[in-house]
């Protein structure tokens, strides 16, 4: 139990098994799996675990494994995002692209504007020191606007969706919301930290940059490099270091310019080769491992780290 392996094993065991029990149950009810496994967390977090059983709860779920848990976490997510890349029909959005840009901007817009009028009166009680009531107003417009991508793109895989026009489209826009979001993010950092938008400035032709790269550069050469696998539709194990290779540094660098690397992962799925069989047999190779054993870690995990308890509590209380 004192190992680190060991404890987590015993986390991994347990997030799978009442995972797969709850969204069993959810599913039954008609209910996207995420949801059961997303209450799963909240049933194995502080809410319900730590209450009925605080020594269990320390023992499976202690302070200083939750980190390590988090990274396997979103390495999950960021081959699912991989996946998701993969289903998504480019040839059909070619046409849709001005509608999607249009769509997922027109709906960023009422989000935020409630946001930030909700500034208006939590401000004066949750507004930091030396924090700018605009600064406090953008961030909360931010905050309401922000699409949850990841598990938007769960539900419509799950729902078979996820290849037909209307969940292309969904997808497309949540993917073109979240970039917009984390570059008015950046701008506001920027703000607060240096007291203008240079920040922002530089996200921007960054990520204007890496998509231009990732369409003119890398996708050619990656063509290239599994050409005969588009036409066996067979793919070797170094195609699939290659392939892997791309994921993860896309990845990377959109972590790096600040947009988040779930993001990389999905438009390196877009740039794999549109060969259909191709396609099938990348995703059959990943989607199950990552679909069955990593990414219910990270709904688990989103749920665990809330507490329910608190919503109803003062703020003397939470400290």
């Amino acid at each position: 139990m004192q190992s680190p392996i060991a404890g987590l094993l015993i986390q991994l065991v347990v997030i799978l098994g009442f995972s797969r029990l709850c969204s069993a149950i959810f599913h039954q009810c008609g209910q996207p799996r995420v949801v059961g496994e997303m209450i799963a967390g909240i049933l194995l977090g502080r809410s319900v675990f730590a209450l009925l059983w605080p020594a269990g709860f320390q023992t499976v779920f202690p302070e200083d494994g939750m980190q390590r848990l988090y990274f396997l976490s979103q390495v999950g997510l960021i081959f699912f995002m991989f996946v998701v890349g993969l289903d998504l029909k480019v040839s059909e959005l070619k046409s849709r692209f001005s509608a999607a840009v249009l769509i997922s901007h027109s709906s960023i817009v009422l989000p935020f504007l409630l946001g930030m009028s909700v500034a208006l009166g939590l401000y004066p009680e949750y507004g930091p020191k030396n924090f700018s009531f605009l600064s406090f107003a953008l961030f909360m417009g931010i905050a309401m606007s922000i699409t949850a991508f990841p598990v938007l793109a769960r539900i419509l895989q799950e729902r078979k969706m996820a290849e037909s026009p209307l969940g292309v489209m969904a997808l497309t826009c949540a993917a073109i919301d979240d970039v917009t979001a984390w570059c008015i993010l950046a701008a506001v950092i920027g703000i607060v930290k240096a007291g203008s938008g240079a920040v922002a400035i530089g996200m921007i032709l960054a990520a204007v940059l890496y998509v231009v790269a990732m369409f003119w550069i890398v996708r050619p050469t990656v063509a290239r490099a599994l050409g005969p696998s588009t036409k066996s539709g067979d793919v070797t194990q170094p195609q699939l270091a290659l392939i892997f290779g791309v994921l993860l540094g896309s990845a990377l660098i959109t972590e790096i310019i600040g947009i988040h690397a779930l993001f990389g992962a999905f438009l390196a799925g877009t740039m794999m080769p549109q060969n259909l069989t191709f396609r099938t047999n990348l995703i059959g190779k990943i989607e199950d491992f990552s679909a069955v054993v990593l990414l219910p870690i990270f709904f688990v995990y989103t749920g665990l780290r809330m507490e329910v308890g608190l919503l109803g509590t003062s703020d003397d209380a939470r400290q």
